[in-house]
């Protein structure tokens, strides 16, 4: 397993738990958090024993957002490139928080966020491409872009109003302040609380069901086609996309098992896997450009 600076990759019995590892720091983001972050998405996807990735913070917090070490040059990306010898191309120029949100949206496994505490800025935008939140109570969440001169990352003006409504993320967004949890699981962003010892026990329990119970190209292909018919212009884009994986799916040695265990009424061994089995028409989606 690679060594990470900033993040720990834990598995065990098919669960994958990240976490967020400068506790001295609040676990704040860091251009190397980016690239830990993303490297080890990479090794949860390629390994098939990996059922389902936990997100989480060391420490008190999960992510208390971008490491302001840098003062009030933090976010000057120009400053920031010159000091480090490098090219300023404005139009290149990517958001680190965006791209580590990508990656974790194309995961091929299940991500659940276990905020464990103060989750603010990047640390909040980040959950926001994870398919499931739980969170500690009276837990500091918030937006607060607009209170630091910058603007709304890491895909959150796509995300956010996706999740919890239009009117909830331009409160949130064009306020920038700090709310607790227990609002977040009001509005719709946070699936439920738990105390602080009970939070990673709920969330590997969610991850057990996933595990235990279900294919894992079944969940694959199910997560990728929630998240990309968020934008399809018909339903009919989900009933040809359907189709055509149901009959691809029907065929394959895990819908045999399927019916086969639950009609034996023992636990299904899946056969398939997301490194090998993954059927036509994925990936039906490319990912764009980042500049055409």
């Amino acid at each position: 397993m690679p060594n990470y600076e900033t993040v720990k990759l834990e598995i065990a019995n098919g669960v994958a738990t990240l976490t967020l590892d400068r506790p001295d720091r609040m676990n704040a983001f860091t251009g190397e958090m980016m690239r830990d972050m993303i490297a080890a998405f990479d090794a949860t996807d390629a390994n098939d024993d990996v059922r389902a990735v936990i997100v989480t913070g060391e420490g008190h917090a999960f992510c208390a957002g971008a490491d302001l070490g840098s003062g009030g040059a933090t976010f000057d990306y120009e400053k920031r490139l010159a000091g480090r010898g490098e090219e300023f191309d404005e139009e290149r120029v990517r958001d680190s928080g965006g791209r580590v949100g990508l990656r974790i949206y194309e995961s091929l496994k299940p991500v659940i966020a276990a905020i464990n505490g103060a989750a603010v800025g990047v640390g909040a935008t980040m959950t926001l491409p994870m398919d499931v939140r739980l969170a500690v109570e009276g837990a500091k969440m918030g937006f607060v872009f607009a209170r630091r001169g910058i603007v709304p990352e890491t895909l959150s003006s796509y995300f956010l109003p996706r999740l919890v409504g239009v009117s909830t993320a331009l409160e949130w967004t064009m306020t920038g302040r700090v709310f607790t949890s227990e609002e977040a699981k009001e509005r719709g962003l946070v699936r439920s609380l738990h105390k602080a010892d009970e939070l990673l026990p709920a969330a590997h329990a969610l991850a057990r069901e996933i595990a235990d119970n279900t294919s894992p190209v079944s969940v694959a292909l199910a997560r990728r086609m929630m998240l990309d018919m968020l934008d399809a212009s018909h339903p009919m884009e989900a009933h040809r996309l359907e189709s055509r994986l149901m009959v691809a799916r029907g065929r394959a040695g895990d819908a045999k098992e399927g019916v086969t265990s639950f009609l034996e009424k023992r636990p299904p061994v899946y056969p398939d896997k997301v490194s090998s089995d993954m059927p036509p028409p994925y990936p039906w989606r490319k990912t764009p450009p980042f500049k055409d």
